[in-house]
């Protein structure tokens, strides 16, 4: 029903942008919202979904990232990985287990980007994190809730680049929660109707959100 456009050499501009086209009978129509339509069909009520405003190009789109932890019975634990990095995902959830005691080593984990996004966007670490630990803990995340920040080894959560065009977007859907780094409050405008909190770490993260 959708299909998705991207540039892949551009002389006179970015070639990270992306078109979000819909097939209808008439033809190709682009879809003006394309954050409203990737989270149209998100799960309510459910653990392990979470709210992530990516970069793609210029555009900040909003995505509906998710992830299920479940007992495993397989001597090496399933991890099965779409739309991102699965090296990122090994790597976030190593840190976890490390820096936020969350035993992972017995779980299968699943981590997908629903409506066929790829990200590589390094701000997806911390909804990564926080979609994993809400489906291993069985607790559903607030559904105003928008989330962005890096993760580091040590699990400090490191600033993002285009921050307010983020949070702008974000409040603009009606999310009135948002978490991200810390150190990107300082450059960020006020924003009326939303709660925006800073973090520093993953733990704190964890904390706040669940």
């Amino acid at each position: 029903e959708y299909r998705l456009l991207r540039a892949v050499k551009n002389r006179f501009g970015s070639i990270n942008e992306l078109g979000v086209f819909e097939m209808l009978k008439q033809g190709v129509f682009p879809v003006a919202n394309p954050s409203e339509m990737l989270l149209s069909q998100r799960a309510r009520g459910a653990s392990g979904s979470v709210v992530f405003c990516a970069m793609q190009g210029s555009r900040p789109i909003l995505c509906d990232l998710q992830a299920l932890a479940a007992r495993s019975f397989y001597p090496m634990p399933r991890r099965t990985v779409g739309g991102v990095d699965s090296s990122r995902v090994a790597l976030l959830l190593a840190v976890m287990e490390k820096r936020a005691g969350k035993k992972l080593f017995d779980q299968d984990v699943y981590v997908s980007v629903a409506g066929g996004l790829e990200l590589d966007d390094p701000a997806a670490d911390l909804a990564i994190c926080l979609a994993v630990a809400s489906s291993l803990d069985n607790f559903q995340l607030a559904p105003t809730l928008c989330v962005m920040g890096e993760i580091g080894l040590c699990g400090e959560v490191r600033p993002i680049a285009q921050a307010e065009r983020r949070v702008a977007e974000c409040v603009r859907l009606g999310f009135t929660d948002i978490l991200l780094p810390s150190q990107n409050l300082k450059g960020l405008s006020h924003v009326g109707g939303a709660r925006i909190t800073g973090v520093d770490t993953l733990m704190r993260a964890l904390a706040v959100a669940l």
